[in-house]
Parts: structure tokens; C-alpha cells; sequence
């Protein structure tokens, strides 16, 4: 075979290499893309934990006489303890113990306005039931899975956010955001999608972090903090795979109580 022939040979071999090697990648494309479209569809319509109709959203725990502290919860499911049904198992009850029984001991007055499905937009009308009545002293804000799970642009999620935090600052108000938690560790959502949605929500938490100091909030990061025992131990999801258990919230009730006493100490000298 002479040089002309063989730089034919080796073209052509090329060339059905190249075609095949696009071939290949197009129809993984297609086929990946037909993965997470099926187990997103399997996702959506799972049999999720509903809120409890019956579980009281106010509550004060604590010994009489301590000093007083209004916590407040805004947000989506989270805010609410979906996914368990007694009041001491939910973030807020969880909470709202650690405070009373800390060195402190405050008598907690807990109120929760949040509502199961909410999004970053939906905080303005939670935000003007928060501040109907006597003014809290903390707000607890929990919000951003289901923003990150409707792959919401995060940059948008996070200046609702920041609206939100800076209206309740500017009603003197202390306000502590546990960011989107690490989506990555739900067993509702099979791989691939647990992956993805776990890339969105690490982009939101990250941009409602930037949103949350600069508002003038405090944050605590559940996905960096929490994540890797959630995702270790299968207990701390509810029977969906999706929400807290009563030792989930455990887990974020610790995270969050170094953030949440400091900010009732600043209400307190106030």
C-alpha cells in the first residue's frame, strides 16, 4: 500500500471513528436526557408527607418567669415539621427546647408562617404575617429546596430571599437563614437526578449565603453542616425519602441553635 493510500485509509477510518464517536455522544445525550425526564416524572408524582392539620403551629416552652424570647419560622415544609407529627419533633419544637433547657433558659414563644411548597418568592406575605401582632425578636428562615428542585435561577431565589431578611431587619427583627440543604442526600429522587438536583441546590445555598449576609442575616450553610450525616444515615428522612425525620430535625436543630442564641442575646440587649 503506497503513502496515498494509506493517508486514505486512515481519513476514511477517521472520519466513521469521528461520525460514530458523535453518534455515540448524541444518543447518550438523548438517552440521559430520557433518564432524568422518567425519574423526574417518578418523582413528581411520589406519595409525599403532608402537613399535620392537626399539629399546633404556636406553642410556649420553658419555665415561667425565664426570659422571653418570639421565635418565628418562615419557609416551606420545613418551617412546618412535615414530615413528623408531634410538635417536640419538629425543627421548631426541637429548637425551641434547646432554648429553654440551654444555660440561658429563655421561655420560647414559637409561631411558625410557613407554608409546605413555598418558594423564595412566596416570603413577602409570610413576612407580613410574621410582623402582624407583637413584634418576634428572631426569625428562622428555611427555604430553597423547592426553588433548587424547579431549577429556579438561584441569583433570582436569593434576591427574594434578601428582600425578605432586609424587611425584617428594618422591623428590628434577627433574622437566621438555614440555606437549601443538601438535596443530594434524599432517596426519593434515584441517581442520576439526586445528583443534579444536588448541583442546584449547592448553587442556591451559595448565592442565597452572598443574598443573606448582605442584607444584614445571619446564615448557617445546613447542606456543608448537616449533609454528610444525612446522607450517611437513612433515619434522618421521613418515611418519603424526601423530608426530615424527628432525628433529621434533631440534626438541624443543632446546626442552627449556635446561630439562632446568638441572635436572641443581640434581641435581648436591645
Amino acid at each position: 500500500m503506497n503513502e496515498r493510500s494509506e493517508r486514505g485509509v486512515i481519513s476514511g477510518l477517521a472520519g466513521r471513528l469521528g461520525r460514530a464517536t458523535a453518534f455515540s455522544l448524541l444518543a447518550g445525550t438523548v438517552g440521559g436526557a430520557a433518564v432524568l425526564a422518567g425519574e423526574a416524572f417518578v418523582a413528581r408524582h411520589r406519595r409525599y408527607a403532608q402537613p399535620e392539620l392537626g399539629l399546633a403551629l404556636r406553642a410556649t416552652i420553658g419555665r415561667a418567669g425565664a426570659p422571653p424570647l418570639r421565635l418565628v419560622l418562615l419557609g416551606d415544609s420545613s418551617a412546618l415539621g412535615v414530615g413528623v407529627d408531634r410538635l417536640e419533633d419538629t425543627i421548631g419544637g426541637q429548637l425551641a427546647n434547646l432554648l429553654a433547657e440551654g444555660p440561658t433558659g429563655r421561655r420560647v414563644h414559637l409561631s411558625s408562617v410557613g407554608v409546605s411548597g413555598s418558594r423564595s418568592t412566596d416570603l413577602a406575605t409570610q413576612v407580613a404575617r410574621a410582623l402582624l401582632g407583637e413584634r418576634p425578636d428572631v426569625a428562622l428562615i428555611l427555604i430553597g429546596a423547592n426553588d433548587a428542585t424547579g431549577l429556579r435561577r438561584p441569583v433570582d431565589a436569593a434576591a427574594y430571599l434578601a428582600a425578605a431578611v432586609h424587611r425584617l431587619r428594618e422591623a428590628r427583627v434577627e433574622v437566621v437563614v438555614g440555606t437549601c440543604p443538601d438535596l443530594g442526600a434524599v432517596r426519593a429522587i434515584a441517581p442520576p437526578l439526586r445528583q443534579v438536583v444536588g448541583w442546584s441546590g449547592r448553587r442556591m445555598a451559595r448565592a442565597q449565603t452572598t443574598a443573606v449576609l448582605d442584607a444584614g442575616g445571619s446564615v448557617v450553610d445546613l447542606g456543608t453542616e448537616t449533609g454528610p450525616v444525612f446522607r450517611a444515615d437513612a433515619g434522618t428522612l421521613c418515611h418519603d425519602g424526601f423530608h426530615p425525620s424527628a432525628d433529621g430535625y434533631r440534626v438541624w436543630a443543632h446546626a442552627l441553635l449556635p446561630a439562632v442564641a446568638a441572635a436572641a442575646t443581640v434581641a435581648t440587649r436591645r
